[in-house]
C-alpha cells in the first residue's frame, strides 16, 4: 500500500512554574444573537468567561463546563505569531503534534489520535493519510480556536477519546468601517500581505459585511520547499428583525507547495549505522508537489422564540481536493558512495466533499421552583471521498543520496486509476440538560443516539458496513465550594468504527472510547485568570488485534483481527490563562499522563506523554515583551534495524523551544512587533519512527510584523 493511504502512529515530569502575561486590549467585537458559537468575547488576553458551546451544546463557560477546555484566544495567537491549525495545536495544553512529513502533521493528546475538528460547532472528520492540507489551515479566517479534551461524541459522533478542536469564525460584528493591515516577513524569504475589514452594508447597520483576504509565499530551511497560499473569506450578518438573525459565508484557501517530501530521511547507513543529515537534507525533487485547495459555504438561521427559547438551523458545505506528484526514497545508503536507495514515485488525485445540516434548540425551563437549561438537536452529514492513482513508467534509479539535490527525473505517468471511493453518511439526535439542584450544585445529563454507514470502494475491497442508534451518554456534576471555584466530575463517551474483520467476514464492532474526569476550576480578579487542575482516565476497547495466521472468508490476504479491551490512559492536567495584575497576564499548562494497552505496553509512542507550554507577555507602556517555552517529555518508536536485525529505539529526547516576542505601538492604530522561535536554535527530531524515517525541527526564525488599525 502506498506510504499515503495508512499512517501507523504509535503514541520526567517538570514542575509547573507559573509565568505570567500582559493583557492586550480587550475585543469588544458585539454579537447580534445569543448562539452558542457567537457568544465568545475575549475578556482578559488570554481567556474568556463567555459562552463556549463544544462541549455540551449549552452555551457554558469554561467553569460551567465538566471537562477539559482551552481557549486560543486572538491575542493570543497574534502575540505568538501563530499562523496555522498546527500552529494552534504545538501550543495548546495537553496536544503534541508531529510532522510526518512536509504537508501533512499528526495531532495527539491524553494517547489517543485526533481525527476530528469543527468550525463553528459543525463537526468535519478527516482522514490523515488522504489529508488535503487540513493540518496547515490558516487560522486567520477564525476568531478564536476552543479545544475540548477527552471524549466528545455529545456533539461530535463518531471519533477517538483524545480531543475536538472547534474553530470559531470571524463574523461581522461591527456597524462601522474598521480594519486591520497587516505585513510580516520571516527567514527563508518567507513573507504575507493581509487585509481584515468590516463595515456596514445598509444605513442602519442592520446588514453588515467582512472581507478576509491573505497572500504568503516563501522557501523553507528544507532544501527545495516552496510554498504560495492564498486566503480569501467573506461573510454577511444581517438582522432581519428584532428576533431572526441571518449568516451566510464563504472560505477559500489555495496552498500550492512545491519541492515536498512525501515522508522523511533515511535513518540507517548500509552498514547499520544511524545517519546524521544537515536539517536541511530533503527527499524531495523539483517537481514534487503537494497542492491543496479548500473551499467552504455556510449559512446558519437563528429566530427568538419568545424569552426564553431560541432555534438555530445551519448548513455547511466543504470541499478539498489536492493533485499530488510525490516521490518516496526508502532504503540505507552507502556512507562513502551514497547508493543504495530506491525510489517509488506516484502521482494522486484526491477530492473529498462534505455536506453538514443540522438544527438546535437551546432554551430554558422551570421545575421545582427553578430554573433549568435545555438543548435539543439533529444533524446530518455526507461525505465523498475519491482518491485516484496513475500508472508509471521510466521510473529512474536515485543516485548519490549524499549529494541530492533534487534532479532526479519525473516519471511517465500513464492511465489513471479509481483506488478509492467511499460515501460515509452520520446522523444523529442529541439533547443536554442542566439541572439546577441547588444554588452550588448543578447536574449536566445528555446524550446522543447516533448512526453511521459507508459505502463504496477501498483498494479493490467492496465497503458496506455501519452502526445504527448507537447511544452515546453524557454526565456531569459541577459544585461550587466557594465563589469562583468550582469541583467538577465528569463522563463522557465516543465510538469509531473500524475498516477491520473477524475470522467470519464480520467487521469489528466500533471502537468504544470513555473519559472519566474530576478537578477543581476556579475564576479570578473578576473573571480575568482561570485556572484548572484535572485528573482522567480513559478507556478504549474493541481494540482489533491480529488473529493469528487467519485470512478474512473470500479473501486471498486480507488479514483477521479479533476485538479486545485496547488501551487505557490515566494522567493529569494543570493550566492556567489570563490576566493576574495589570499589563502582566500568563498561558501555562503541564499535562502527564501513561497510555499503555491491554498488556501494559506504551501506546501511540510517537507522541510525548509530558507535555508543558508556557508563554507570558508584560505590557508597559508603548511596549509589550513577553516569552515561553514549550516542553515535551519523550517520544520514541521501536524498530528492528534492517541491516543488522537488532531492536533498536529511535527517541526523541525530552527537548525544550524558548521563544521571545515584542511590540511597539507607534500610535494607537500603529505597531510593530518580532517574534523569535527556537531562540537557541535547538537541534532536534520533529518526530522519528514514522515508516523508520525521521524529519528535523525547524531552527531559529525571527519575524517582523507591521500591523496598522482603523
Amino acid at each position: 500500500m502506498p506510504k499515503s493511504h495508512v499512517i501507523l502512529l504509535s503514541i520526567t515530569a517538570s514542575p509547573l512554574a507559573l509565568l505570567l502575561v500582559a493583557p492586550a486590549q480587550a475585543q469588544t467585537s458585539v454579537p447580534t444573537d445569543a448562539t452558542e458559537t457567537d457568544q465568545i468575547i475575549v475578556t482578559g488576553s488570554y481567556t474568556t468567561n463567555e459562552k463556549l458551546g463544544s462541549a455540551t451544546g449549552l452555551g457554558l463557560s469554561i467553569q460551567e463546563t465538566p471537562q477539559s477546555v482551552t481557549v486560543m484566544t486572538a491575542q493570543r495567537m497574534e502575540d505568538q505569531a501563530i499562523r496555522t491549525l498546527s500552529d494552534v495545536m504545538n501550543n495548546a495544553a495537553g496536544v503534541s503534534v508531529k510532522a510526518l512529513d512536509s504537508s501533512r502533521n499528526g495531532f495527539s493528546a491524553r494517547g489517543f489520535d485526533i481525527n476530528i475538528y469543527q468550525i463553528d460547532g459543525i463537526p468535519v472528520q478527516w482522514d490523515q493519510g488522504f489529508s488535503a492540507g487540513e493540518s496547515n489551515l490558516d487560522v486567520i479566517l477564525y476568531e478564536q480556536v476552543e479545544i475540548v479534551r477527552g471524549a466528545t461524541g455529545l456533539l461530535t459522533g463518531v471519533g477517538n477519546p483524545s480531543a475536538s478542536v472547534n474553530l470559531v469564525r470571524k463574523h461581522a460584528d461591527s456597524d462601522h468601517l474598521t480594519g486591520t493591515l497587516t505585513a510580516s516577513a520571516s527567514r527563508w524569504d518567507n513573507f504575507f500581505v493581509m487585509g481584515d475589514i468590516s463595515a456596514p452594508i445598509t444605513a442602519d447597520g442592520a446588514v453588515r459585511g467582512r472581507v478576509v483576504a491573505k497572500y504568503e509565499e516563501g522557501d523553507s530551511f528544507i532544501d527545495r520547499l516552496h510554498n504560495k497560499k492564498l486566503v480569501l473569506y467573506g461573510v454577511i450578518d444581517a438582522d432581519v428583525t428584532v428576533d431572526t438573525h441571518l449568516r451566510f459565508g464563504a472560505s477559500y484557501q489555495d496552498h500550492d507547495a512545491s519541492g515536498t517530501q512525501w515522508g522523511g530521511l533515511p535513518t540507517w547507513f548500509s552498514d547499520g549505522s544511524r545517519t546524521d543529515w544537515s536539517r536541511s537534507k530533503s527527499i524531495g525533487a523539483d517537481w514534487t508537489t503537494w497542492p491543496a485547495k479548500n473551499a467552504t459555504y455556510f449559512a446558519d438561521a437563528t429566530q427568538q422564540l419568545g424569552e426564553r427559547w431560541q432555534l438555530r438551523v445551519y448548513g455547511n458545505y466543504t470541499q478539498n481536493s489536492s493533485d499530488m506528484r510525490l516521490l518516496f526514497l526508502s532504503g540505507q545508503p552507502d556512507k562513502d558512495t551514497g547508493l543504495g536507495m530506491s525510489a517509488s514515485p506516484s502521482r494522486f488525485d484526491a477530492r473529498r466533499n462534505q455536506f453538514d445540516v443540522g438544527i438546535r434548540l437551546n432554551g430554558s425551563y422551570a421545575l421545582f421552583g427553578r430554573d433549568h437549561e435545555l438543548m435539543v438537536g439533529a444533524s446530518y452529514a455526507k461525505q465523498d471521498m475519491d482518491f485516484f492513482g496513475y500508472a508509471r513508467s521510466n521510473v529512474a534509479t536515485p543516485g548519490n543520496f549524499l549529494t541530492w539535490d533534487g534532479s532526479y527525473a519525473e516519471p511517465t505517468w500513464g492511465a489513471r486509476s479509481h483506488q478509492v471511493d467511499l460515501a460515509t453518511k452520520q446522523w444523529g439526535y442529541f439533547a443536554s440538560t442542566r439541572v439546577n439542584l441547588a444554588d452550588s450544585l448543578k447536574l449536566i445529563l445528555g446524550g446522543r443516539l447516533n448512526s453511521w454507514d459507508r459505502t463504496g470502494g477501498y483498494y479493490g475491497m467492496a465497503i458496506d458496513y455501519g452502526i445504527r442508534n448507537k447511544f452515546t451518554p453524557y454526565a456531569g456534576l459541577l459544585y461550587d465550594i466557594a465563589p469562583g471555584h468550582t469541583l467538577y466530575a465528569s463522563y463522557t463517551d465516543i465510538f469509531q468504527p473500524q475498516q477491520i474483520r473477524n475470522r467470519n467476514g464480520q467487521f469489528l464492532d466500533p471502537l468504544s472510547g470513555s473519559t472519566y474526569e474530576a478537578g477543581l476550576k476556579s475564576s479570578f480578579f473578576g473573571g480575568r485568570l482561570n485556572t484548572a487542575l484535572s485528573v482522567f482516565r480513559i478507556e478504549q476497547d474493541n481494540f482489533g488485534v491480529l488473529d493469528g495466521d487467519v485470512p478474512v472468508p473470500g479473501t486471498e490476504n486480507e488479514q483477521a483481527y479479533r476485538a479486545i479491551k485496547g488501551a487505557r490512559s490515566t494522567g493529569f492536567e494543570v493550566e492556567a490563562n489570563g490576566e493576574v495584575l495589570p499589563g502582566w497576564s500568563v498561558s501555562g499548562n503541564y499535562t502527564q499522563f501513561r497510555a499503555k494497552d491491554a498488556n501494559g505496553a506504551r501506546i501511540n509512542t510517537l507522541y510525548a506523554q509530558k507535555l508543558l507550554r508556557l508563554f507570558t507577555t508584560y505590557k508597559l507602556n508603548s511596549l509589550t515583551v513577553g516569552g515561553g517555552v514549550n516542553w515535551e517529555g519523550l517520544s520514541y518508536t521501536d524498530a528492528i534495524n534492517p541491516v543488522t536485525g537488532a531492536a533498536e529505539r529511535l527517541e526523541v529526547k525530552p527537548y525544550a523551544l524558548v521563544n521571545l516576542m515584542g511590540r511597539y505601538e507607534f500610535s494607537p492604530v500603529m505597531s510593530a512587533q518580532v517574534n523569535v522561535e527556537n531562540l537557541f536554535d535547538k537541534y532536534y527530531y520533529s518526530q522519528i519512527g514514522f515508516y523508520n524515517q525521521h524529519a528535523f525541527g525547524e531552527p531559529r526564525n525571527v519575524t517582523l510584523t507591521l500591523q496598522y488599525r482603523f
